[in-house]
């Protein structure tokens, strides 16, 4: 639910913002009221192209990013295979709770940075980029140190809940030594993200090839040579995201991209860190809510009568998923690029646009991904396993993981249309709503109440897209573009003078539809000094962010 009684904003400085916007608004000779007159129903056709160029851009290297950390991942997995099943057992186990407790945190709230950073890019605030790098560094280490912990007892915690004592002693060996792995990625991602909302993304590309190119022999030497075991897996991990930082490090500091925007460390990295945490805290635990979701559906497929070929297929369809979700992911991450950029830069029309072409073009990757997983349904499998049972619950889910992409494609592209304008917290009660409130009773329904089993589950992640698509839908299609261009100016001006910004525009408190999607127009802005927060999420439950 949208949060009544925030505490980031004072009533004051709330109603201060919404009457500098209101007086821009109704003033006929503002630029905004310009851009207004002029918002037509739909771009043009040599617009549109344009828009999907500047798009293709950000999201065609992305694309290649995501792809090979995928294959990094399955590299990983190949190891352990060759392990043995219970090293593979124990490394899968390890994955599951590392993606749970720790991977999801870090990477949901290095993205709390992602609209300060688009937008301060647009509005030519360099340093403000420089600041907020620095300070989601150290709110990352800081972090990282109980999750660390929390690792370090994670065969305490297994064993409490009713693991098996060898395969949970295998998954804390591995889970000890992936530890460093927490402070690399707390780099790593706020790295990535400085770079990417500067339009660069081609070196992040070629870093990432370089670091799986390397990962490989990493993996020979570790496990097959030095015969480190499993730990020898967790360590190859390690050392390729270490890499990683440092190839992006060298071209950071040789390509001098930190030119302008770089500022000596100083105590402004620890002051003013309300900005920062209202936009990550919606958004870590969006993440983690999607992530553990998943985590949920497997456990509810070990309740079925055949829970061991049910698991193995389940965790085949997940495979796929992320294979899949690479490139409506890499067009989120390509659009909440533009659309930061462009509210920066006081451009509502164009924003507008990249958000009509990039749903566009998720809706014909969601047709496509339907597509493929239909007509792959029965060879698919196969990759995998010969396992005939297992073979045929794939083949029986696949068709409906597919009708799940035509609402997933839309719904993770949506997201990042309000990452990137700041409104992170419409996308969390979004999906908080459509997989909690939507997709479990459903999956629990058809899969244990109407005896669907194995093919129950997957209705129900079905029902939970289709009302998340068409819920976000509904809050772009409301959206004000002109509204979302005087919370970038406040946005950008309060990041870097005070540290608090204008995280949701203000919305009377009533149990309404509208209410409960956070959605405002301009004239209850106007009226209203209450302040909401705001936020979004953008990952998948992806094996590749290990």
């Amino acid at each position: 639910m949208c949060n009544p009684n925030p505490t980031l904003l004072s009533p004051t400085k709330t109603t201060s913002l919404t009457t500098n916007i209101n007086t821009k608004l109704m003033d006929p000779h503002s630029p905004t009221t310009h851009h207004q007159q002029h918002l037509g129903p739909w771009p043009t056709l040599s617009e549109a192209v344009e828009e999907l160029g500047e798009i293709a851009k950000i999201s065609g290297p992305t694309t290649v990013t995501g792809l090979l950390m995928y294959s990094r991942a399955m590299i990983s997995m190949l190891f352990l295979g060759y392990l043995g099943e219970l090293e593979l057992a124990g490394g899968s186990l390890s994955i599951g709770f590392a993606n749970i407790t720790g991977y999801s945190v870090i990477s949901g709230l290095a993205m709390g940075m992602e609209p300060i950073c688009g937008q301060a890019y647009g509005a030519k605030q360099m340093k403000l980029l420089g600041l907020t790098l620095q300070r989601t560094v150290l709110l990352l280490f800081s972090a990282s140190i109980p999750i660390a912990l929390m690792w370090a007892n994670m065969r305490t915690i297994l064993l409490w809940c009713g693991q098996d004592e060898q395969i949970s002693s295998v998954a804390q060996t591995f889970i000890v030594f992936s530890i460093p792995d927490l402070f690399f990625l707390s780099i790593l991602h706020p790295l990535r993200i400085y770079l990417r909302t500067q339009n660069i993304t081609l070196p992040l590309t070629y870093c990432t090839a370089i670091s799986v190119l390397i990962h490989v022999p990493l993996n020979f030497l570790f496990v097959v040579h030095l015969k480190k075991g499993i730990s020898g897996v967790a360590i190859a991990m390690v050392f390729t995201n270490l890499n990683l930082c440092f190839l992006l490090a060298i071209f950071v500091y040789f390509s001098r991209v930190y030119r302008e925007s770089w500022i000596t460390p100083s105590m402004d990295c620890v002051r003013g860190w309300s900005s920062l945490l209202a936009l990550s805290i919606p958004t870590c635990i969006s993440v983690c809510l999607e992530w553990w979701w998943y985590e949920l559906m497997i456990m509810l497929c070990g309740l079925l009568v055949n829970p061991r070929a049910t698991i193995a297929s389940m965790g085949i369809l997940i495979q796929t998923t992320s294979l899949v979700y690479v490139f409506p992911s890499s067009l989120s991450l390509g659009v909440s690029t533009r659309v930061g950029n462009l509210l920066g830069a006081n451009n509502p029309v164009r924003a507008r646009t990249s958000m009509i072409v990039s749903l566009g073009c998720a809706m014909l990757l969601g047709l496509l991904a339907m597509l493929f997983t239909t007509l792959m349904r029965h060879q698919w499998g196969r990759l995998f396993t010969t396992d005939n049972e297992i073979l045929k619950l794939t083949a029986i889910a696949l068709p409906i993981a597919g009708l799940c992409e035509l609402g997933n494609c839309p719904q993770t592209t949506g997201c990042g249309v309000l990452r990137g304008s700041a409104r992170p917290t419409t996308g969390a009660n979004i999906n908080l709503g459509s997989f909690y409130l939507v997709g479990m009773p459903v999956a629990i329904f058809c899969g244990f109440g109407l005896k669907m089993g194995f093919g129950g589950l997957w209705v129900g992640l079905l029902a939970a897209q289709a009302s998340c698509a068409i819920l976000m839908l509904i809050v772009l299609y409301r959206t004000d573009w002109n509204v979302q261009v005087e919370r970038a100016k406040e946005l950008t001006k309060s990041s870097t003078q005070t540290g608090t910004l204008p995280i949701s525009s203000p919305t009377k408190v009533m149990p309404t539809f509208d209410g409960i999607l956070c959605i405002k127009t301009s004239h209850e802005l106007v009226k209203t000094t209450t302040p909401v927060l705001v936020a979004s999420l953008e990952t998948d439950p992806l094996l590749n962010h290990v």
